[in-house]
């Protein structure tokens, strides 16, 4: 018997003219996640995209293909000839081995006009054929024990699980975006969402070795990787921050360094963006979190940046945050007592409406050291691939 993976996609089916690119690309995301799955075969059919498994292979490859953006659900099928007499000791022989039940339905589509009998007519006919061949079950339409599904194409799909996924839109049709990664809850839960939206996603990493040590920049490897099962292939910067940021915390008044470090933040980031073709800036932030991420702060980190800079989590509670971290599994690494470059050197009272004006004097004392310094951190970046 030939099992596979229906999978179903949501909103680029509503795509004009250029359905086809999304697709295409949904399936090559397919095809990419299922690198540890050596049996597995992508094909698109009409609506549909078929994955062809091994029986073995199955398990992994459903829980690869429900992480990938721009599905809807995926449902485990079997294939068999679209022959009536198959179709029928199919569905008696599905509805017999499932357990528990008591109530059944079935829901026959016929996609392939040539096929003799017409949709309602199919639905009668393989109802009245297992309500007569299995014992002690009824029929109920409308909140039945189980829903057997029968898709009649050239072959027939049988199924009867809809397996609910992320949605969103097939990484890599939106561009680029540079992630500013730390190891904290929000950040990861950013760079998610920005995905999810077509992103492709590259993570940049500020280690202040060291005051932040090598176990931090594990854990934000680590996110990285569990960010790949959902972003796919991730190229993360390792920036050496420690030079910039002593410097700042010498030679700045004490309560504008988080914001001005900030700020060579994202003029970093903003030069690796430019380096690997990236469109937009990504954080993490949430208007009124942190003493930084007040509307001023907001304004004075978004001063240095030319590219736009996303915040998908600018509205959100923190508790909203953990949860989309609790659900795609960035949470538990997150909270490992590892410290990042943004919670070291934090002044008593850091300032939370900040001047740019102000912040513009006070980086003069650094500004022409900071060229030089700022291409050494790009140009020294560990590039770790994930």
């Amino acid at each position: 018997m030939e099992h596979v993976i229906l999978v179903r996609y949501g909103e680029i089916a509503l795509k004009g003219l250029n359905r086809n690119y999304f697709i295409e690309l949904l399936a090559k995301n397919i095809r990419n996640t299922l690198w540890c799955v050596p049996s597995a075969k992508v094909k698109k059919i009409q609506g549909r995209i078929i994955v062809n498994v091994e029986e073995e292979d199955l398990k992994l490859g459903m829980e690869r293909i429900q992480k990938v953006f721009g599905i809807v659900s995926v449902s485990p099928a079997i294939v068999i000839d679209s022959d009536m007499k198959v179709i029928e000791e199919n569905a008696i022989e599905q509805v017999r081995s499932a357990e528990g039940i008591k109530t059944f339905k079935i829901t026959a589509k016929r996609g392939d006009k040539t096929f003799p009998i017409k949709s309602p007519d199919l639905n009668y006919r393989l109802g009245e054929t297992v309500l007569d061949a299995v014992e002690g079950i009824s029929v109920d339409i409308h909140d039945p024990d189980l829903n057997l599904w029968v898709e009649v194409r050239e072959k027939t799909y049988m199924y009867h699980e809809f397996l609910k996924c992320n949605g969103g839109l097939p990484v890599g049709c939106s561009g680029k975006g540079a992630l500013l990664l730390s190891g904290g809850i929000d950040s990861p839960v950013a760079g998610y969402m920005m995905a999810k939206r077509g992103v492709e996603v590259i993570a940049v990493y500020f280690h202040s070795f060291p005051f932040t040590s090598d176990r931090a920049k594990q854990k934000v490897i680590d996110l990285a990787k569990i960010m790949s099962q959902y972003c796919g292939r991730i190229k993360l910067y390792v920036v050496p921050f420690t030079e910039v940021q002593t410097k700042i915390v010498e030679l700045c008044p004490d309560r504008q360094t988080t914001i001005i470090i900030r700020r060579y933040m994202m003029r970093i980031a903003e030069m690796i963006a430019a380096k690997e073709g990236a469109k937009a800036l990504i954080t993490g932030e949430s208007l009124g979190q942190v003493a930084s991420q007040t509307m001023e702060g907001l304004g004075a980190t978004n001063a240095v940046a030319n590219l736009p800079v996303f915040r998908p989590l600018i509205g959100f509670d923190k508790s909203d945050i953990v949860k989309i971290a609790q659900e795609i599994g960035t949470f538990e690494t997150s909270i490992l007592p590892y410290e990042d470059c943004c919670t070291i050197f934090v002044p008593k009272h850091p300032e939370t409406k900040p001047k740019i004006s102000e912040m513009i004097r006070s980086e003069e004392a650094i500004a022409e050291m900071m060229v030089d310094m700022m291409a050494t951190a790009v140009e020294n970046s560990e590039i770790v691939k994930l």
